[in-house]
């Protein structure tokens, strides 16, 4: 059989470039809930997160390295502050693991469906298992717990019925009941806004620069209308909503990671966020709910620019690889 030399597409080496950076920024997160982790039901959990990332890193490297391609400058025990006292209680670390592998479940998800060169398509169908085994073991150890808030309960159907007014798609003015996908997006949209108010609130306390301050809690305040938004929604149709999440934050004021680390988890995170907004509008079909997801897709837009315009300020801003300038290869003499 001939084996055929077959380089990286465009899409190939974008999304490892990209996964490196965040693999190596999830590295040092990890760790540090590790170094000060005192639940042995959360340990094990923890050390499979950083296995799985660990493992991502040198599986890129070795492909880069193997195409010579440069790899991205990665985050680093530079970037973690061990002297400084833990900022999270455990749980934390549970809630990080949790939804860090949701994320990632959806992401890789989306990277798979984008490659076809067989080493990356193993790549990422693997990245996606791993995510999918530490996603439900997070889970189970979540219930165990008692701090896993289950999306609101409906009725089960008695029968298919079909949509037959266009009144169906109203929401401005008489307002249809939701049905359960769209509950579904609201409920994970607001816990979502619940571990970003946490992760903004703990790291407020232990910031000092003024410009990143500010930048957090505008990511804060955003969050937070976001919650009070769909919260409404939801009370509205006598759903309850979701439980707040337990205040998971120390009263420690030194900060455990750089600056860049921050602003970068920041940048990483707005862009899922405008994402999953995204998926979330395209399967609402009630006109107040588009209106709403369409307002905070350009609101994070916005803020996303500002994190963006930040990181390039403070030399922070890896450029990913690029397509060369036709025409001026073409004026070059």
């Amino acid at each position: 059989m001939v084996k055929h030399s077959i380089r990286l597409s465009s899409a190939e080496i974008g999304g490892l470039w990209a996964t490196f950076i965040q693999e190596s920024m999830a590295i040092c997160l990890v760790k540090y809930f590790l170094h000060h982790n005192q639940d042995e039901e959360i340990k094990p959990l923890l050390e499979k997160a950083l296995k799985k990332s660990e493992g991502h890193i040198q599986q890129i490297a070795a492909i880069f390295s193997k195409e010579h391609i440069p790899l991205p400058v990665p985050f680093t025990d530079e970037d973690i502050n061990y002297a400084a006292p833990p900022l999270f209680y455990d749980m934390f670390g549970l809630t990080f693991v949790y939804m860090m592998n949701r994320l990632d479940m959806i992401n890789s998800g989306f990277l798979t469906a984008n490659v076809a060169r067989e080493d990356v398509l193993n790549f990422y169908v693997s990245a996606v298992n791993e995510a999918s085994l530490l996603f439900k073991d997070s889970t189970v150890l979540l219930l165990s717990k008692g701090l896993y808030d289950r999306p609101p309960m409906i009725p089960y159907p008695k029968q298919v019925e079909y949509i037959e007014k266009l009144s169906y798609l109203s929401g401005m003015i008489k307002k249809r009941p939701l049905n359960a996908i769209e509950i579904a997006e609201i409920f994970f949209n607001i816990e979502r806004n619940y571990f970003s108010i946490l992760l903004c609130s703990a790291l407020l306390q232990v910031v000092k620069d003024k410009e990143i301050k500010e930048f957090i809690k505008e990511g804060k305040e955003i969050s937070e209308k976001q919650i009070r938004v769909f919260q409404e929604i939801l009370e509205k149709e006598q759903l309850l909503g979701n439980t707040s999440t337990n205040m998971e934050i120390t009263d420690s004021t030194l900060l455990p990671f750089s600056n860049k680390l921050i602003v970068t988890l920041f940048h990483a995170l707005n862009g899922i966020d405008i994402s999953l907004l995204g998926h979330a509008l395209s399967v609402s079909m009630r006109t107040d709910l588009g209106a709403n997801y369409q307002k905070f897709i350009s609101e994070i837009m916005i803020y996303a620019g500002k994190g963006f315009n930040l990181m390039v300020d403070r030399g922070w801003m890896q450029q990913p690889p690029m397509a060369p300038n036709r025409k001026e290869l073409e004026n070059m003499k």
